[in-house]
């Protein structure tokens, strides 16, 4: 307690060096905060994306494939399977299936391929509540009234409707109430049309939303000609998505021993599967496979990995600058208190408290700085989030997986930048402690003279 106390009076005296050193601290412990608060975002806004438009925390999807080569992303006896994924988790809160087709959307002014998912609002009505319905400005050029939303999700029940993200509304160069064609491909080749009213207009999630689309699932059904109990996937969310991994293994597990084939695990979204690696492979018939949200925006997740790599490079090099400048700093400080030191050692003190003594002002200083700044770091992450602050340029919005930035303040993120910088400041102050230790109260005297 007096070696803190001491170690905090010297602070206090050296009011310009630690002045200096502690705005620098300060600086780049909100910096990195923020950096991680900017990774928290783009990582709530990938959860929120892929959870919502592709997969659910836990899949059960399947292939089927009449000759070796084609092969068409199914499920049969779906019904039977959502029973197994109840029955083999009994932590899920919410298990639905979804049709997934793949095709164009013709409207008078353009075309896009994209994906077409069937749903069911009556049992997929967490859909609704995670959809918005998007201002006219996001999707056409020079509205009347820039901030009118239109049409209903809920009409999205209604036979012949479709929803679409404002993206593809913008380069479809449609409005609710317009009428566009779809068009798919059956496994057997052939070409079906169907046509679909535009219900709504729904804000984008991201680079995932680019190619999302919904429909009814009796749409789906109609243009591939699919039976009543065959779906595209079965989406199972859980209390607590971190148990994702753990639950795909169980379901697995359960899964084979009900005598299902299944393919291998393979980290990579349904569709690189489909287009890549089922054909490649020498079978016939059904086949499930088994995913977790992470797998279906494995893609998306090394955006993730790099702005993580990324933000720890720069505090990395920032740290270092830290570093030299407290290690200098400390240094010019044990020269001047070499008389404070002899004194201190004169009259008893041992020279591990001299080192003590040292590392606690460098700690103490690291402790106090650092924790303002990630305190105002996490402050200024959550009213910049609160602001809603629209991204203009695409590049930006592809990268972080939003049309407005979004931050998200961790506490443990928080916690983690304050101990790495106060960490920092003491290690840097370790050869400087060594060289006060390690002076006699003769030297120190004659130092003096």
């Amino acid at each position: 307690m007096i070696t803190l106390r001491i170690a905090l009076n010297n602070l206090i005296a050296s009011r310009r060096r630690t002045m200096f050193l502690g705005a620098a601290l300060f600086l780049v412990t909100m910096f990195f905060v923020l950096l991680l608060a900017v990774t928290g975002g783009v990582l709530d806004n990938l959860v929120r994306a892929a959870t919502t438009i592709s997969s659910g925390h836990v899949n059960i999807g399947g292939y089927y494939k009449t000759t070796p080569s084609d092969s068409q992303t199914i499920v049969l006896e779906v019904s039977k399977l959502r029973q197994a994924a109840k029955d083999a988790l009994p932590d899920a809160v919410r298990v639905v299936d979804r049709l997934r087709g793949w095709g164009k959307i013709i409207s008078d002014q353009g075309t896009q391929q994209m994906g077409i998912n069937g749903v069911d609002l009556t049992e997929d009505a967490e859909l609704m509540r995670i959809l918005a319905l998007a201002p006219a400005k996001d999707y056409l050029e020079n509205p009347p009234n820039p901030e009118l939303v239109k049409g209903r999700i809920e009409d999205l029940s209604k036979p012949g409707s479709l929803v679409v993200f404002a993206s593809t509304a913008k380069r479809l160069k449609v409005d609710v109430g317009d009428a566009v064609t779809l068009r798919t491909e059956t496994l057997k080749g052939q070409s079906n049309t169907a046509e679909a009213t535009v219900v709504a207009v729904v804000r984008d999630l991201g680079l995932l939303s680019s190619w999302a689309s919904f429909v009814p699932k009796e749409s789906v059904r109609e243009l591939y000609q699919l039976k009543p109990d065959v779906s595209g996937v079965v989406q199972i969310w859980l209390k607590d998505i971190d148990r994702s991994e753990a639950a795909m293994g169980e379901l697995r597990t359960y899964l084979d021993k009900q005598g299902y084939a299944q393919l291998e695990h393979d980290g990579q979204p349904f569709f690189i599967k489909l287009l890549q690696t089922v054909p490649n492979e020498d079978w016939t018939g059904a086949k499930l496979d088994v995913s977790t949200w992470e797998d279906e925006a494995s893609f998306l997740v090394q955006i993730i990995a790099g702005l993580r790599a990324m933000s720890f490079a720069l505090i990395a090099l920032l740290a270092v600058v830290i570093v030299i400048g407290i290690t200098n700093t400390m240094t010019i400080a044990v020269r001047e208190r070499t008389r404070e030191i002899g004194t201190l050692r004169a009259i008893g003190m041992q020279r591990g408290r001299i080192l003590l003594l040292f590392l606690c002002e460098a700690a103490l200083l690291g402790l106090l700085a650092a924790g303002a700044g990630g305190a105002t770091g996490a402050l200024v992450a959550s009213l910049v989030d609160a602001a809603h602050i629209p991204l203009e340029s695409v590049a930006v919005r592809a990268v972080l997986l939003s049309d407005a930035l979004h931050l998200v303040p961790r506490a443990v993120d928080v916690v983690l930048a304050v101990v790495a910088l106060t960490a920092i400041s003491a290690v840097a102050a370790l050869f400087p402690s060594m060289r006060a230790a390690r002076i006699t109260p003769v030297n120190a005297m004659q130092s003096a003279e």
